[in-house]
């Protein structure tokens, strides 16, 4: 166990927890929230201001990180962590056992709220760990958390990205913690008023905000929202980012292009009056087929992969070579399945392996790995992986932002001994492009995505015959 001596910023985040009954923490990757918010708990229950707290999680963090926390840190020994894991018969037999703090996967809140506790939940504070996990304020889990926030006296909102595809996603999380007091009841009016939309078949596409809007939607949740960003609080060591141009062959370059011509003139066709989520849609799976095409094999009809080429992969081995060199283990992200089983034969002659979980991480920390290959999505939070290395190599971005940025701390965080190198491997002239491009400029996911979709279809016909509606551009009140 280690005794907890909190730096200034973390006392600042424990008090402003306890003296706000409903508040958001935006904290930086790698600044404490676990810690922070478990002592702020741990006050509030001895001092009688509640009894039991819920913490929803991504899946990987409930499993592990919050009972790790609480056991790792001396003065936290009282605090009693109960993980609701597993099947629906060992959820509810955990959610039944006393406890201080429960914990839950956030794609199991909908079955604790509404069938285990029958919609009247009886924990008096809600965490929200990952709050961006529930910017889509229309899916289920958002509704039982919304339940939740009504019956508890106490709601914590956790994250380090609060607006990673822009200000529209606030909304959903801001009204998670105050049920609509700040930024309104109707996420709809909150765009009307924010933002100038632009439509195409009379359908939402595009919003984005009006003059001085950023100013005031800040302003507005000021008085419940901390924002710590770790470069002002921690000594990290540098991160640099290089981007390893990687181009076609030829011959690859030339069937890459009539494949792209190919696929976008057909997904036009069926363009013609879709809807927003069909247009996302067509989008996502027409540049999922360039991307794939890029990084050197694409699935047929049957999900088997066909291999065009090899060159991300040299070159992915060439980094390696130079990590291992310095000692240092590589952290490979891959979009693919394919991309995945294509590294591990290509780099045979070395120790690699598919991260799945906690065997794979502690081996990795161990320094037994010298490359681990890991999905964006498998590793987005609360892993702490820094003691295996620091270099990490991109087999293209993708478009999420909030997976890139959470993927990258996995490495650049606190503990982390030295300088962090970020290799996004790229193919010039493919999609590989855009989809960095996208990452750059803080793009909405699904907005890059349709985006793109739109330059290529004006590419290869541009006569094509959008019609585009602004709203009125009037300042936001």
């Amino acid at each position: 166990m280690i005794t907890y001596i909190p730096h200034e910023y973390q006392r600042t985040a424990i008090e402003w927890v306890k003296s706000k009954p409903r508040c958001g923490l935006f904290l930086d990757m790698g600044l404490g929230k676990t810690v922070i918010t478990l002592t702020a708990l741990q006050d509030l229950i001895n001092g009688c201001d509640i009894s039991t707290a819920l913490v929803v999680a991504p899946k990987k963090v409930a499993e592990t990180t919050w009972a790790t926390e609480a056991a790792k840190w001396s003065h936290l020994q009282g605090v009693r962590v109960v993980p609701i894991l597993g099947d629906a018969t060992r959820r509810a037999k955990a959610a039944n056992t006393p406890a201080d703090v429960y914990v839950i996967a956030r794609d199991n809140l909908s079955w604790l709220i509404n069938t285990h506790h029958r919609g009247q939940p009886t924990y008096d504070a809600i965490i929200i760990d990952e709050l961006t996990s529930f910017k889509n304020h229309r899916a289920l889990r958002s509704r039982a958390l919304r339940i939740a926030s009504t019956y508890a006296t106490r709601v914590v909102g956790l994250t380090g990205t609060p607006s990673p595809n822009g200000l529209l996603d606030l909304w959903a999380q801001i009204f998670a913690i105050d049920l609509g007091e700040r930024l309104g009841k109707s996420f709809a009016k909150y765009r009307d008023l924010y933002f100038v939309t632009q439509t195409v078949n009379h359908i939402p596409i595009r919003s984005t905000p009006k003059a001085g809007a950023d100013k005031v939607i800040r302003g507005r949740i000021s008085d419940i929202c901390l924002s710590m960003q770790a470069a002002d609080y921690l000594t990290l060591p540098d991160c640099n980012t290089i981007t390893e141009y990687v181009p076609l062959p030829p011959k690859v370059q030339k069937s890459y292009k009539e494949f792209e011509r190919s696929q976008v003139l057909h997904v036009s066709d069926n363009l013609k009056g879709a809807s927003k989520a069909v247009l996302a849609a067509s989008a996502a799976a027409l540049l999922n087929k360039l991307s794939q095409y890029a990084n050197g094999a694409i699935y047929d009809e049957e999900h088997d992969a066909h291999e065009v080429h090899a060159e991300k992969l040299n070159k992915i081995a060439e980094i390696a070579e130079g990590a291992n060199a310095s000692g240092s283990g590589l952290l490979v992200f891959y979009q693919y399945q394919h991309d995945a089983q294509r590294l591990l034969r290509h780099l045979k002659d070395k120790r690699v392996r598919i991260y799945a979980g906690a065997e794979d991480l502690q081996a990795w920390n161990a320094g037994e790995i010298d490359v681990l290959l890991a999905h964006p999505a498998s590793t987005a939070y609360g892993l702490n992986m820094q003691q295996g290395g620091h270099y990490i190599a991109w087999l293209g971005t993708g478009y999420n932002l909030e997976y890139y940025q959470q993927a990258n701390a996995r490495l650049y965080r606190q503990g982390q001994a030295h300088p962090v190198t970020i290799y996004r491997v790229l193919c010039p002239d493919t999609v590989d492009i855009q989809a960095s491009a996208a990452i750059d400029r803080k793009a909405n996911t699904q907005q890059a995505l349709l985006d793109h979709l739109s330059a290529l279809v004006q590419q290869y016909r541009p006569c094509t015959d959008q019609t585009q509606a602004t709203a009125p551009t009037t300042e936001p009140a």
